[in-house]
């Protein structure tokens, strides 16, 4: 009988040290969606602000009005990364006929978490008052908690006008639901987190709040990420998918492809009423 393997936080959390390949995807990524800026279909509306940073603004792909609206939340761990590196997970979705807005936050530790949190907060707010629609929350990774804390967050105590499910479903794409089993990592050494805080932001448990949720994960990711995806699904009603043969990064290419599954159903969700 094989003896049981300890568990080890950082080989099932750092992601990078997983895939050795990662920075040729995330180039790819780069180049992928820099073309797909350039060709943004009509309506499109770059760089909108949604708060006083120079981070603090969104990409919107397709009209503002007369369509369903969806957000795209890039992932980097809350620490790396920007908007522009995930521009064509919107394509598929577009040419589907659905309006997506790829934000852009500021970055730990130059800022807390919590911050973060609140500026997601701000983006999806600014969305919905530009659009007048409910918003499809995605994201990938780091982006996928925060899709989650979209879901989670009681709009009507922002705004009593509001709707209290402005966000009206989610898909995280390898999303962090609970955010305690990273500490002591190198993937968060410099956020300063507490346990407290991580339990405060980690959506996994936080009250459901009763919209569709979908969680992706990729079928070749570790088998924290395979756990968190299914446990988050379970503890708010909702669906979850393993993509076959795909990594922490690959996982992110059927969103450039309007053929693909994930996106007729991601499309079908934004449709909701």
């Amino acid at each position: 009988m094989d003896a049981e393997v300890p568990f080890d936080a950082e080989r099932e959390y750092n992601n990078r040290a997983r895939v050795p390949g990662h920075g040729a995807v995330i180039a790819k990524w780069a180049r992928d969606a820099a073309a797909f800026r350039a060709a943004a279909p009509a309506g499109s509306r770059l760089a909108i602000p949604y708060g006083p940073g120079e981070r603090q603004h969104f990409d919107l792909f397709g009209p503002a009005e007369g369509q369903p609206v969806a957000m795209f939340i890039h992932g980097g761990y809350w620490q790396a990364l920007d908007g522009s590196f995930v521009s064509h997970c919107a394509a598929g979705l577009v040419a589907r006929g659905v309006s997506v807005a790829v934000p852009t936050h500021d970055l730990a530790p130059a800022v807390p978490l919590a911050a973060i949190v609140e500026q997601a907060r701000a983006a999806a707010l600014a969305l919905h008052r530009l659009t007048g629609r409910r918003i499809l929350a995605m994201g990938h990774s780091a982006g996928g908690h925060l899709a989650a804390m979209l879901a989670a967050t009681d709009w009507c105590a922002i705004d009593a006008r509001l709707p209290q499910r402005l966000v009206g479903a989610i898909l995280p794409v390898s999303g962090l639901f609970e955010l305690e089993p990273l500490l002591g990592t190198s993937v968060v050494a410099a956020m300063g987190l507490d346990r407290a805080t991580a339990r405060v932001l980690s959506p996994r448990f936080l009250p459901a709040p009763g919209v569709p949720a979908h969680a992706v994960v990729g079928g070749e990711e570790s088998s924290e990420y395979l756990r968190q995806t299914r446990d988050f699904a379970a503890a708010w009603g909702g669906s979850s998918e393993a993509v076959p043969g795909a990594d922490h990064f690959t996982v992110l290419a059927p969103f450039a492809d309007p053929a693909h599954p994930l996106v007729g159903r991601a499309a079908a969700m934004a449709r909701l009423p």
